[in-house]
């Protein structure tokens, strides 16, 4: 199969809030959960690496840079990130597309769904580790409410929310154990965080790597569209 196309982002700043999701997450509704202040924030390292800069200006890229100098490694994660940052390597990673739900197929899962919560975290962080989906810490499930579905007493798949900003959420940490792919966990996990979403008043979000070409040919099938291309970049002390 071709790999989705990358058009051409959105100009971060005013354009649209999901270009930079990390600064709107991290100094909104996730503001409680980050290191730094003023031009600059990241995720508490138990929850995530996520980090971003205010804007482009030369106070906001040096108070980032310092932030991560303090911190360790972090990843940027918005349409444009600066591509110089003073006493700090920048590495970039795959290409990510960023998708959103705008008319989500909403149907209900033939199997029992069950929150999860701290009781569930080392079994969460085990299957995050296994599967990949992306990023996941020790505290990573406390970012919004995950789901997940349990057989024989096994997490075999779970599904979750991770940035939240004013009038978006992000579905994220959609795994499936490799003994139980097929059953349609994911969609049927990713359809019950997505309705909590929109019973919210909210629109869902989530970034994919293009590489993941199953996963995106679940999201379409699910009423997702592609928004544009993202840019990871993973940054630490030089």
């Amino acid at each position: 199969m071709t790999p989705p196309s990358r058009t051409p982002p959105s100009r971060p700043g005013a354009d649209h809030p999901l270009d930079r999701a990390v600064w709107a997450a991290l100094t909104t509704r996730q503001a409680d959960l980050t290191l730094g202040e003023g031009r600059a924030r990241r995720l508490a390292p138990d929850y995530g690496l996520f980090t971003a800069a205010a804007d482009g200006s030369d106070e906001s890229l040096g108070a980032l840079a310092s932030l991560i100098r303090a911190h360790g490694e972090a990843a940027l994660f918005e349409a444009d990130p600066p591509r110089e940052l003073a006493g700090v390597a920048i590495t970039p990673g795959d290409p990510v597309s960023q998708m959103i739900a705008e008319a989500p197929v909403l149907q209900s899962p033939d199997f029992e769904v069950l929150a999860l919560g701290d009781a569930d975290a080392a079994e969460m962080l085990a299957l995050a580790t296994l599967t990949k989906p992306g990023p996941f810490f020790r505290r990573t499930h406390r970012l919004g409410d995950f789901v997940g579905v349990r057989v024989d007493g096994r997490l075999a798949a779970m599904a979750g929310e991770r940035l939240r900003l004013p009038g978006y959420t992000e579905v994220s940490a959609v795994c499936t154990h490799p003994d139980f792919r097929g059953r349609g966990y994911a969609a049927g996990l990713m359809a019950v965080v997505t309705e909590a979403i929109v019973a919210r008043g909210e629109t869902a979000f989530l970034h994919v790597y293009d590489h993941n070409e199953s996963a995106i040919r679940l999201y379409e099938t699910l009423g997702w569209r592609r928004r544009g291309a993202m840019t990871v970049s993973f940054v630490q002390a030089a």
